[in-house]
């Protein structure tokens, strides 16, 4: 853990957010999504930002690695894809339940110790397919079911109660705030419940970006270094079969990504660089082909991100634009490091 005294907590204010992004059609500016930006070099420092990086946010999901951070340094054993699956916001795939029972199965437990709330699977057509075969929500096809698992298992292991695993005073949720501030480098602004009921810690965008670049450099053997290599070798176990964020990981080699509600995405790679993005509208066709251009400046290989440019927008069936980021995202905006 990090001996750096903690910086004070982000400011819990409006965020000043700036366009981040454009829909056109036919070359006019048919809509404006706004946002926040931040890039960070692999030494730490700040090379772009671009809106209120500062102010307090609600990573939502893409905090779900730092949590898992938290869950491996208290002795949670769980490695590769039921470690990824630990962290993950998954479809509901059958793998996914399947992983989500195992984790239960390991702590001794059911179904029904799970805290989160029933759910029908994300992905929709497997969604559909449930609702065809009349199949009820279930705690473990919502999204969350393989962080609660685990969380479970790891209550078990201590000795801790596991009636009251989701409440704040919990000491499973005291550890998991400490690894958030610590990893961060802040206080945590404020604490609510998340969709699931978990809680969720509000920091800034930029201490997101700073605790993602500590999980993707993290050295060998180490929490972070675990979390890290699960994420990455079982993408799918963390999202689904065709998720963007899956398939980015597939495409930068060695990266590092979790997205969350409301528009939030997070990347970082070994050597440290890492993008945080929020969109204030919380629409995911801003926040992929946002996430490539930040990575873009980061320094990764535009041709490898040629596939998340943004869904185009049509007009009788052909394509006549798209959602395409701001030119203040180009990389020759780049900031010299200081």
């Amino acid at each position: 853990m990090s001996s750096s005294p903690l910086a004070d907590a982000p400011a819990i204010r409006e965020p000043r957010h700036a366009p981040v992004a454009h829909l056109t059609r036919a070359g006019v500016v048919e809509g404006t999504h706004y946002g926040s930006v931040v890039v960070l070099g692999g030494d730490g420092e700040l090379r772009f930002r671009l809106g209120d990086v500062e102010a307090a946010c609600y990573p939502r999901s893409a905090l779900k690695p730092v949590q898992a951070v938290a869950m491996v340094r208290a002795g949670l054993p769980l490695d590769g894809e039921l470690l990824s699956l630990a962290m993950g916001s998954h479809s509901g795939e059958e793998r996914h339940l399947a992983g989500a029972r195992r984790i239960l199965d390991l702590a001794g437990l059911s179904e029904d110790d799970l805290r989160n709330v029933p759910d029908l699977p994300y992905d929709p057509a497997v969604r559909d397919t449930w609702v065809r075969e009349g199949r009820p929500p279930s705690r473990l096809a919502q999204n969350c079911s393989g962080k609660h698992a685990a969380m479970l298992y790891l209550c078990k292991l201590n000795g801790w109660p596991t009636a009251d695993y989701d409440d704040p005073a919990h000491p499973l949720q005291r550890v998991i705030a400490g690894t958030v501030e610590d990893l961060t480098g802040q206080r945590v602004a404020h604490v609510t419940v998340d969709g699931c009921g978990t809680p969720l810690f509000a920091v800034s965008l930029h201490g997101l970006a700073r605790a993602a670049a500590r999980i993707a450099a993290g050295t060998r053997g180490t929490p972070e270094s675990r979390v890290a290599h699960a994420l990455r070798g079982h993408p799918e176990m963390a999202s689904g079969t065709g998720r963007d964020v899956a398939a980015l990981m597939r495409a930068v080699p060695g990266l590092l990504a979790k997205d969350g509600f409301e528009g939030v995405q997070v990347a970082a790679l070994p050597d440290g660089r890492a993008v945080a993005v929020k969109i204030s509208d919380g629409a995911n066709r801003a926040r992929v082909p946002v996430a490539a251009a930040a990575l873009a400046l980061a320094g990764v290989d535009p041709r490898l991100l040629t596939g998340f440019a943004g869904e185009p927008a049509t007009g009788g069936g052909r394509p006549v634009g798209g959602v395409r980021p701001v030119a203040a995202l180009d990389p020759s905006a780049l900031l010299a490091p200081a």
